[in-house]
């Protein structure tokens, strides 16, 4: 019997049919040809993490400005609480600020001082009123011997007067007196009137010598009231600067008490700062994290942190890093499409329109500087013509990011990435034409 007599051996062996295999490979090549000319969308991927712009919507770390102990705990980790709430309440340790009535002492000293430099002004200005009846005093006893010397130096001219009088008596004395000699040593006249004459011009002598030490004596008292105006006016100068040196003293004590002052009202100011410190309130709303500090007692520095606040208002955007060879290829404005980690997609780069769950977004800023990781930072925030962001989003969850560029031919693409070539850029234009 024949094989070819069974039925299991025309099952199996199909010798006598006709093989559709060269139609199937003809029709794989041509689909393969059409598929090299279809259009593709030219891309580069980078990966990062979503942030937000505003760095008020980033994470807030709670910091004490003041050191101290740890007295109470008012939150826990995870706990949402709203600005202005008090999350730890701290207690001095600092012996300068252990005293419980440091702001009223402070006040007290700043009062005191404030007093104290009143005093000083009001001294300053008594100093003035000093100066002023000084001057006055020293006015009037200038009116009084001005009023003296005016006495004296007529004093002066009289006595002068007399004194040329008595000068001419004399002179006239003595001529007769000469006179009267001869005439005696001729034998006209007698002892008796010669020595009458001599009388009388011992007399004119003594009158005009009278006259002199008079008119002397009227100079020097013309003399002495001068220079008594002279030691008057000195004297007072001597006055009036030892009062201007006291008023000078006394407004250096006035400009140091108001140094004192305004030092006081700092400290003043400082403590009563110090005193709201002790309690560490919520900076902005949100979600409390990262706790540091545990157990009541606990000692924290200036400038520790006690927990990190996680804003609960936040408008997100994604931070991609991309190579330094795909850096001229993206600029502010280009679109971007995202895959967030956590939520599903359907892929094709090359066809962003066949795409599934993926999210649009633009590029809002390129940093110019190289970031630790050897790549450059981009800022990109959502797409308002696009599909809203999905509202379960976190800071730190990861994203994918796909910058879409020139659409070109499926086989140019394979030809490009064979030879290790970049991908083409273009940018519009005001005319809106495309430029290679």
């Amino acid at each position: 019997m024949k094989n070819s007599e069974f039925k299991s051996y025309k099952h199996i062996y199909l010798i006598d049919k006709k093989s559709r295999v060269k139609w199937w490979f003809l029709f794989c090549i041509l689909v393969f040809l059409i598929f090299l000319f279809m259009p593709w969308t030219q891309n580069i991927r980078a990966s990062g993490t979503v942030t937000t712009l505003f760095q008020e919507q980033r994470p807030q770390q709670v910091n004490t400005i003041i050191g101290g102990r740890v007295m109470k705990w008012y939150i826990k980790e995870g706990d949402y609480v709203q600005a202005g709430d008090t999350l730890v309440q701290l207690s001095e340790v600092k012996a300068e600020y252990l005293d419980p009535n440091l702001l009223e002492r402070t006040k007290e000293q700043l009062a005191g001082k404030q007093q104290s430099v009143e005093f000083y002004r009001d001294k300053a200005g008594i100093a003035n009123q000093q100066i002023d009846a000084i001057n006055s005093g020293l006015q009037l006893k200038l009116n009084q011997l001005t009023n003296k010397l005016s006495q004296l130096q007529l004093k002066v001219q009289a006595d002068s007067a007399e004194a040329v009088a008595a000068n001419n008596d004399y002179l006239i004395g003595r001529k007769q007196y000469e006179r009267q000699k001869t005439m005696f040593d001729s034998g006209l006249v007698s002892l008796t009137q010669l020595e009458t004459r001599n009388q009388q011009f011992q007399n004119a002598q003594a009158k005009k010598i009278s006259a002199e030490n008079k008119l002397a004596n009227s100079k020097q008292d013309l003399t002495i009231t001068r220079i008594e105006m002279n030691a008057l006016q000195q004297e007072n100068i001597e006055k009036v600067t030892k009062t201007q040196g006291d008023q000078f003293q006394s407004l250096t004590q006035v400009a140091s008490g108001e140094a004192d002052i305004a030092k006081l009202q700092n400290q003043y100011a400082s403590y009563s700062i110090r005193n709201g410190m002790y309690y560490l309130t919520a900076t902005q709303s949100g979600q409390i994290v990262k706790a540091r500090k545990s157990g009541i007692g606990e000692f924290v520095k200036d400038g520790d942190m006690i927990a990190e606040i996680v804003p609960d208002k936040v408008e997100y955007a994604v931070e991609l890093f991309v190579r330094p060879l795909d850096l001229p290829l993206v600029a502010p404005g280009q679109k971007v499409r995202f895959l967030f980690d956590g939520f599903p997609a359907i892929v094709f780069s090359g066809w962003p329109k066949a795409s599934s769950g993926t999210f649009g977004g633009e590029i809002v800023a390129v940093e110019s500087n190289v970031s630790v990781n050897g790549k450059f930072r981009l800022l990109i925030r959502q797409d308002t013509a696009d599909k809203p962001w999905p509202k379960e989003l976190k800071l730190g969850t990861g994203a994918q990011g796909i910058a879409l560029l020139k659409n070109v031919p499926v086989w140019y693409e394979l030809w490009r990435n064979i030879n290790g070539f970049p991908p083409d850029y273009y940018t519009v234009n005001e005319t809106g034409k495309k430029e290679k």
